[in-house]
This record gives structure tokens, sequence and C-alpha cells, in this order.
């Protein structure tokens, strides 16, 4: 039983989806996903899993490409639809190790790289839009 001094479990919960932003050749790694939306990389946070380890299992589940992180850059909350609301965190990542191409997994219709130009005329949530160039001011490519 909780303790009444705790009201922890009263208050509104959110999913936690963990997002990259990853660069190949100064472009960002964007996906496609069921409503037509181009995505960043990731998703949700397991329970018992650090933001860091789940952007670093997302990134290669769902484009089968090693990263590392580097740096948190961005956080928000994206409103899905009226009853369906999610905390966004998203990392800047790098590529590591041998394999640098990425390749669409099951859960998406496609990957595809953007140029930080062509970002603001995507079809994508405004925060991805953010996160994106949050991220390229930081690394200033």
């Amino acid at each position: 039983m909780i303790s009444q001094k705790y009201s922890d479990h009263k208050a509104s919960h959110f999913p936690v989806s963990i997002k990259s932003v990853i660069y190949l050749n100064r472009k960002v790694i964007l996906l496609k996903n069921e409503r037509d939306e181009w995505e960043l990389p990731g998703g949700k946070l397991e329970p018992g899993e650090s933001p860091e380890s789940c952007v670093v299992r997302e990134a290669f589940e769902e484009l089968s490409i090693s990263v590392e992180v580097d740096s948190i850059i961005d956080s928000w909350l994206y409103v899905v639809s009226p009853n369906v609301e999610v905390v966004i965190i998203t990392y800047l990542c790098k590529t590591v190790g041998k394999n640098r191409s990425p390749t669409v997994s099951h859960e998406h219709k496609e990957v595809k790289l953007f140029s930080i130009q062509e970002v603001p005329g995507l079809f994508m949530p405004d925060g991805y839009k953010r996160s994106i160039a949050n991220s390229y001011r930081a690394i200033k490519c």
C-alpha cells in the first residue's frame, strides 16, 4: 500500500520517448512513420532503462547503426491527439563503429537524410524541427 504522505501516484503520468538527432555527411537522419510524418529515430523508455541507453538501443533497432550520446539538446510535451501526450527528450548522438549507413526497420516506411535547410518544410511536429535546429547550433556544422 502507498503511504498517504506520498502523493506522486496521484500526479499525471506521461509516456516518455527518447529521440536522437544523428548527422551523416552534414545531413540529419529522419524516419517516416505510419502517419506519414518525418520523425527522429527513437522510442519509448523501458522500465529500468536510462535515457542514454534507450537512445543507443533505439538507433540500432530502427537504423542498424551504432551511436554514442553526445549531449541532451531538448525536451518537450508532444500532444499526439487530444487524449495522448508524450514527453519527448532529444539527444545529439554520433555514429560509431563500421556501419554508418542507416537502414529502415519494420517500424517505419522510409529513412532519408535531409539538409538543415530542408527541415523547416518537412511534414513533422514543430518540436522535432526545434530539436534539430538546437542540435545544429550546438555542433555548428
